[in-house]
C-alpha cells in the first residue's frame, strides 16, 4: 500500500474502499441526548447502523452480540469506571477485535491527562464540541490506518503471533511506514510475547529515538525482566511512575517484579497505591485480595474482595469466585455471620447454576463447622460431594474453580475426611507447583485444621512425582524414540494437567506430526493440551509457542486451525 496525504480526507477515503454506510457503529453515553447528538452527525456522513448504550453492562451485552467497525466512547461513564478502563476491559476480554476504532469522547480540561498515561491508547481522542467536519477527518484517518495495519491485527485477533511479526516485517520494509511507532509497539510487544526479549529490547530501542512515550519504556522493561535483568527492569518502571505517576501499568509490573523476587510486603503497597488512583479497577482490587491473603494482612484482603464484589454485582463479569474469596477472608477472620450473608448472596445470584450451588453448599459447610455445628457442616460436605460427582460425570459441566476446589478439601478436612481432601488438594498442588500463592493458600488449610505435617508431606510427594514426570519425559527424550517421548510427555499431561506438561506435550506431538505426517486423532490431542493450557495461562509464552507450532504444522498439511481458545474441530480447507 502506497502512502497517501494523511490530510487528505477524500484520498483516504478512496483507499479504504468501504463505505461509511456499511459501518456499524455502537456510541457509548450517559446521556441520550448526546448520544442523539453524535448520532446525526453520523447520519450526515451516511452512517445509519447505529447501536446506543447508556451504561457498561450494556456495552458488554452488545459486543457479544454484535461485530462493531466503530465504538465512540464518552470518558465519563456510569459506574464510576471510564471510557479508557472500558477499553482495557474489552480487549484484555477479547471482546473486540483489534481492527474496531475505538474513539474517546472527552472535555479538553482532561484530555491531557488521559493521552499521557493510557496503558492501552484510543483510535483517537474527539474533544468537545464535535463538529461534523472534525468527526469526519478524524474517523476516516483512524479506519484507514486500521487498513494500514489490518494484516497484523487479524493475524494477533487468531492468535497467529509469528504471522502477526512477518506482517510488521513487510510494512517496516515499505520505503516510508507512515505508522511507524505503532509498528514498533506492536512488533515489540509480539517478540515480548513469544519470549524473544533480545529481540524486542532492540525494537524499542529503535522506537525510543522516535517517541519517550510511555508504552515504550513500558515496553523496554517487560524485555529487561524476560532476560533476567529484574533489577534493571524494575528501575525503568519505577522512573516511569515517577515522572507517570497515573501510568498504572507501570505498579502493576513492579508489583510483580516484587512478588516474584519473594517481597510481596512491597508488592502490596505498591497495588495499593494504584488503587488509590484507580479505585474502581476490579482486577486490581483482586490482586490486592490475593497478595494481602499471602501477607496475612486479612484486613485489607476483606475490604480488596468486598469492592471486587461490589463493582461486579449484577454485571456479566461477576465470577463465583467473587463471592467465595470474600467468604473466605470473612471466616478467616471470625465475621461469620457477614460470611453467611455473602453466601446467601452468591446462592440466590447463582442459581440454577451447578457450581454456584456447589460453592453455595461448601460454605454453608464451613460457616457451619466455625460455629461448631458438625451435623451441619458434615451435611453440606455431602451435599457438596455428591454435587461434584454429578459435575464430573457431566461431559458439558463446567470445571470447578480451584478456589473452590480448594475450599471443598478445607471443607473435607474440617470434617475429617482427610482422604478425600488429600486427593482433591494433591491434584491442584501438582498442577500449580510454581503457584506461589495457590501453594500457600493449600498450607493455609493444613494448617487451620491441625494437620501442618500432613500438608507438609502431601506437598513433598508431589514434588517428587513432579521430579519423576521431569525425569522420565527427559530419559525418553534423549532416548531418541520420537514416538516413546510423546508417549512419556502425554502420561504426565494426564496425570498432571499444568500449562509445563501440557505445552510439553502439545508441542512434542506436533513436532512429530510434522515428521511423520498429520493424523487426526493425535492433532486433536495436541490441540486439546494446547487450549486447555491457554485456559490457564494465554499470555504465558509457552503457551503462545505451542500455539505457534500447531498453527506451523496444520498450514503444512492444509489444515483449517482452530480459532484461539476455540473449540471448532480443524477440518480440511
Amino acid at each position: 500500500m502506497s502512502v497517501p496525504d494523511p490530510q487528505n480526507t477524500q484520498e483516504l477515503l478512496m483507499r479504504l474502499g468501504k463505505k461509511l454506510e456499511r459501518l456499524r457503529v455502537l456510541i457509548v453515553d450517559r446521556y441520550s441526548g448526546a448520544r442523539n447528538s453524535l448520532r446525526i452527525l453520523l447520519s450526515t456522513l451516511g452512517i445509519t447502523s447505529i447501536h446506543n448504550a447508556a451504561n457498561s453492562a450494556e456495552v458488554l451485552r452488545q459486543v457479544k452480540a454484535n461485530d462493531f467497525d466503530i465504538i465512540f466512547a464518552d470518558y465519563v461513564l456510569d459506574d464510576g469506571r471510564d471510557g479508557q478502563q472500558l477499553l482495557e476491559e474489552l480487549r484484555q476480554q477479547q471482546l473486540i477485535s483489534l481492527s474496531t476504532v475505538y474513539m474517546l469522547i472527552t472535555a479538553e480540561r482532561v484530555y491531557q491527562n488521559v493521552v499521557s498515561v493510557a496503558e492501552l491508547t484510543p483510535d483517537d481522542y474527539l474533544i468537545k464540541p464535535i463538529t461534523a467536519d472534525l468527526l469526519e477527518g478524524r474517523l476516516i484517518r483512524a479506519l484507514y490506518k486500521k487498513k494500514y495495519l489490518e494484516q497484523v491485527f487479524r493475524h494477533l485477533d487468531n492468535g497467529a503471533y509469528i504471522d502477526a511479526l512477518a506482517a510488521c516485517e513487510t510494512l517496516l520494509g515499505q520505503d516510508e511506514p507512515q505508522f511507524l511507532p505503532d509498528i514498533l509497539r506492536r512488533k515489540g510487544a509480539i517478540l515480548n510475547t513469544l519470549g524473544r526479549h533480545g529481540e524486542a529490547r532492540a525494537v524499542y530501542r529503535q522506537a525510543l529515538e522516535l517517541t519517550q512515550a510511555p508504552w515504550v519504556r513500558m515496553g523496554m522493561a517487560v524485555a529487561l525482566r524476560g532476560l533476567g535483568e529484574s533489577a534493571e527492569a524494575e528501575s525503568v518502571a519505577l522512573a516511569l511512575i515517577a515522572e507517570f505517576p497515573e501510568y498504572l501499568a507501570a505498579y502493576d509490573f513492579v508489583a510483580g517484579v516484587y512478588e516474584e523476587g519473594g517481597q510481596p510486603e512491597k508488592a502490596q503497597e505498591l497495588l495499593q497505591k494504584a488503587a488509590v488512583i484507580s479505585p474502581n479497577n476490579s482486577i486490581r482490587q483482586r490482586m490486592i485480595g490475593d497478595i494481602a491473603v499471602l501477607n496475612n494482612d486479612l484486613d485489607a484482603a476483606e475490604r480488596a474482595f468486598g469492592k471486587v464484589l461490589e463493582r461486579r454485582r449484577g454485571s456479566s463479569l461477576r465470577a463465583i469466585d467473587d463471592y467465595t474469596d470474600l467468604t473466605r477472608v470473612m471466616l478467616d477472620r471470625g465475621h461469620t455471620e457477614g460470611a453467611r450473608r455473602v453466601t446467601q448472596e452468591l446462592r440466590r445470584d447463582w442459581r440454577g447454576h451447578s457450581q454456584g450451588e456447589l460453592a453455595a453448599l461448601v460454605m454453608d459447610s464451613l460457616c457451619a463447622n466455625q460455629d461448631g455445628d458438625s451435623a451441619k457442616a458434615r451435611q453440606s460436605l455431602e451435599k457438596a460431594l455428591s454435587m461434584r460427582e454429578t459435575m464430573r460425570d457431566g461431559a458439558d459441566s463446567p470445571e470447578l474453580s480451584q478456589k473452590i476446589a480448594v475450599d471443598l478439601a478445607h471443607a473435607c478436612l474440617a470434617a475429617g475426611d482427610e482422604a478425600q481432601a488429600r486427593e482433591i488438594l494433591g491434584k491442584i498442588a501438582a498442577e500449580n507447583h510454581e503457584n506461589r500463592g495457590m501453594i500457600a493458600q493449600i498450607q493455609s488449610i493444613f494448617a487451620k485444621t491441625g494437620k501442618e505435617e500432613a500438608g507438609q508431606n502431601l506437598l513433598a510427594q508431589v514434588g517428587r512425582e513432579i521430579v519423576e514426570l521431569n525425569q522420565r519425559g527427559a530419559e525418553a527424550a534423549r532416548s531418541g524414540d520420537d514416538k516413546a517421548s510423546v508417549q512419556a510427555l502425554i502420561e504426565a499431561a494426564e496425570r498432571v494437567p499444568s500449562v509445563q506438561f501440557l505445552t510439553d506435550a502439545g508441542k512434542a506431538i506436533f513436532t512429530l506430526l510434522d515428521r511423520k505426517g498429520w493424523n487426526e486423532e493425535m492433532a486433536d490431542r495436541g490441540l486439546r493440551y494446547i487450549q486447555l493450557a491457554q485456559t490457564k495461562d494465554a499470555r504465558n509464552p509457552k503457551v503462545v509457542s505451542a500455539r505457534e507450532l500447531y498453527l506451523q504444522v496444520a498450514r503444512k498439511y492444509g489444515i483449517e486451525a482452530a480459532p484461539q481458545g476455540g473449540l471448532r474441530k480443524p477440518g480440511k480447507i
